[in-house]
């Protein structure tokens, strides 16, 4: 039998292993539900002043979007779903090596994210294909879908890559929306000029009718809301809080083997789609730069991610529903290997793999300002020893 000096011993070292795991730099921190672990800067090799200096110039750098959306409709166009009363000022978070060194303003507030919320549907497609619903992204949508929105000779050209692409050119109306974008009242500052229809396919449009109805879709294929699935399958395994909602448009009711179920929009530039606070945008961001594993549970295929942030479809620097720097123009100072989920306001979720970083930042001018503010984050990062 050992005598109390040995287990003494063995306890003291069996403590010390265990420390010395937790403290391994090599393990990657998962943030559990409800809490995030902060860090200085200059813990994760970054500098604490060059940080601050960023946080600071970005703070300034406030959206020109009024605070009670009061101009939607002469930006967007007649509305279709809820819209809030007022926002939060601008704000975000930066987060290295899992862990936040900076944040500022109000990260909990949950606020429209616009089209940000097309790259989340873009992981929902990829989470459709890996359960093998869809057999592949090349794939004529209406091989699956019958309600009638592919029926067209032209529209039964389309497939989940031209959709998720932004290139489908699919034809036809979305509660109450054309995709032709015509018309002041319906379309505000947004309208566009008639054009001919191109092949699915051959010709990019930022066009939101298009991906609502790549949202239909998905949802008669899981025939349950999607913010449903985005919430079991993705948000709560990953620790997010239980504030974000995703409103559907309120004439966006459709039936699903009998049920009156609710579609979402790719935005909300018509009111409604994804209201969320800037930490869940942290964490959806941290799960994508962590290849779609979370703490050794894996959410979504690393080969979805790795497809729908590299270059797909006709248009430079697009890839699946995801904005890229494939060609360093987006933000010259920044890796080519860096990419984005973007929405109006500006709301974007920053993720650069090669330096382990994502930065969720909202309501700022957007535009020239985010390429500035990467790169006064990327000086911050100290050369490696």
């Amino acid at each position: 039998m050992l005598n109390v000096r040995v287990l003494g011993v063995l306890l003291l070292i069996l403590c010390i292993a265990a420390s010395t795991r937790a403290q391994d730099p090599a393990k990657t921190y998962f943030p559990p539900k409800g809490q995030w672990e902060h860090r200085k800067p200059s813990e994760v090799g970054m500098d604490d002043a060059a940080v601050a200096s960023a946080v600071e110039w970005a703070k300034l750098q406030t959206t020109s979007m009024p605070k009670d959306f009061s101009t939607q409709a002469e930006i967007f166009g007649t509305p279709l779903g809820p819209l809030p009363k007022t926002r939060a000022d601008i704000n975000g978070v930066i987060v290295r090596h899992g862990y936040i060194i900076a944040e500022f303003g109000d990260v909990t507030a949950v606020d429209p994210t616009y089209s940000a919320a097309k790259s989340y549907l873009s992981t929902i497609l990829g989470l459709t294909i890996d359960r093998g619903v869809i057999k592949s992204v090349m794939d004529p949508v209406g091989e699956l879908i019958h309600d009638g929105g592919y029926d067209l000779p032209h529209n039964a050209k389309v497939t989940w890559e031209h959709h998720a692409t932004q290139t489908s050119e699919w034809k036809g109306e979305m509660f109450g929306k054309s995709h032709t974008f015509i018309g002041k009242q319906a379309f505000g500052s947004g309208e566009m000029k008639p054009r001919e229809l191109q092949e699915p396919g051959t010709y990019y449009e930022y066009n939101d009718v298009r991906v609502n109805r790549m949202s239909l879709s998905l949802l008669r294929l899981w025939k349950r809301p999607l913010p449903e699935v985005l919430k079991s399958e993705i948000m709560d395994p990953i620790g997010a809080s239980d504030t974000w909602v995703y409103h559907g448009y309120d004439n966006a009711d459709v039936e699903v083997d009998g049920k009156k179920l609710k579609s979402v929009s790719g935005g909300t530039r018509w009111g409604g789609g994804l209201w969320i606070s800037t930490l869940d945008h942290a964490r959806f961001g941290y799960l994508i730069s962590r290849h779609g594993e979370w703490d050794g549970k894996r959410i979504i295929s690393e080969s979805w991610i790795r497809a729908a942030t590299s270059q797909q479809g006709v248009k430079p620097a697009y890839g699946y529903l995801w904005w890229l720097n494939t060609n360093g123009k987006m933000w010259p100072e920044a890796p080519k290997t860096s990419f984005s989920a973007q929405g109006a306001g500006s709301n974007t979720i920053w993720i650069d793999p090669e330096h382990d970083l994502v930065v969720v930042w909202r309501w700022h001018r957007g535009g020239d300002v985010q390429a500035e503010f990467y790169k006064r984050i990327l000086k911050a990062i100290k050369p490696a020893p």
